[in-house]
């Protein structure tokens, strides 16, 4: 069962798209830059409202991901790359970004800013910060 309707062609953009934003945080990661995805497209929320497909949440503008200019967005994805983007589609999450909407990377050697666009931060893995929306504000994803 899957907390998102998506076919494989969206299965496979939200692979790459994991993989051009984590790659280098291992499977792990890229399962949260994933989450973030996932949640964007389940919740109908500040500037999320009918962004309701992993195609749209990816191809947002403005307020998509960077990693859709990546080179590694562009070659197809590897069956290990599938199976991570399945099992977050299936509902699988991972802390910090349970509940996340947002995420960046700062810059090497610095923090993460308490909060980013006005959203809290709900922690870090690795390269990135993750940010969640303020209690009560979408309650889809919460």
């Amino acid at each position: 069962m899957s907390v998102i309707r998506s076919t494989d062609t969206e299965r496979d953009l939200l692979a790459r798209l994991m993989r051009a934003e984590a790659v280098g945080e291992g499977d792990l990661g890229m399962l949260m830059v994933g989450n973030v995805v996932i949640n964007r497209a389940l919740a109908n929320c500040l500037t999320f409202k009918n962004v309701d497909t992993i195609s749209k949440v990816i191809y947002q503008n403005p307020g998509g991901f960077s990693g859709v200019d990546s080179p590694l967005f562009f070659s197809n994805p590897t069956t290990v790359e599938r199976n991570l983007a399945n099992r977050v589609i299936k509902g699988e999450y991972y802390h910090p970004a349970t509940h996340a909407l947002w995420f960046y990377a700062p810059k090497e050697g610095e923090s993460c800013k308490t909060t980013w666009w006005d959203q809290y931060n709900s922690g870090r893995y690795k390269n990135h910060c993750f940010y969640v929306p303020s209690a009560g504000e979408c309650p889809e994803i919460r």
